[in-house]
């Protein structure tokens, strides 16, 4: 297996499925890396994905994130250091609520298959 060292760009890599802008960061077979920005004032699409769980670390901003899975259904804040999960077949939308973008570290297991992954729903906002 080969080493990777990637530094984190100033340019976007991808729009993801929510809205929100992509940098990609180091992937291996077992899952992917990438840093996540919502802009002040925005808040991301509505989706669930099919095949993908995720892990969320915020770095920067505040903001809320909504997740529902079956009848069980949460709004909590998020802000620095705070970290959560999204598992397969939740329901989630984000947004930002602070003054700065809204910036995250996303761990995606198994690795991003594509933009057919996350199926728009209708959602909180």
């Amino acid at each position: 297996m080969e080493y990777v060292t990637k530094q984190l760009g100033t340019n976007i890599d991808h729009i993801a499925p929510d809205g929100s802008e992509i940098r990609l960061l180091p992937a291996m077979k077992g899952g992917g890396l990438a840093h996540c920005t919502l802009h002040p004032a925005h808040t991301s699409h509505a989706v669930v994905h099919q095949t993908v769980e995720e892990i969320w670390l915020f770095l920067e901003g505040q903001g809320q994130v909504w997740r529902k899975q079956g009848e069980r259904e949460e709004v909590i804040d998020v802000y620095p250091n705070l970290s959560l999960t999204i598992p397969t077949g939740t329901q989630f939308q984000f947004r930002n609520t602070g003054k700065v973008p809204l910036c995250m570290i996303i761990v995606t297991m198994p690795p991003w298959p594509g933009p057919a992954e996350a199926l728009p729903i209708v959602g909180k906002w």
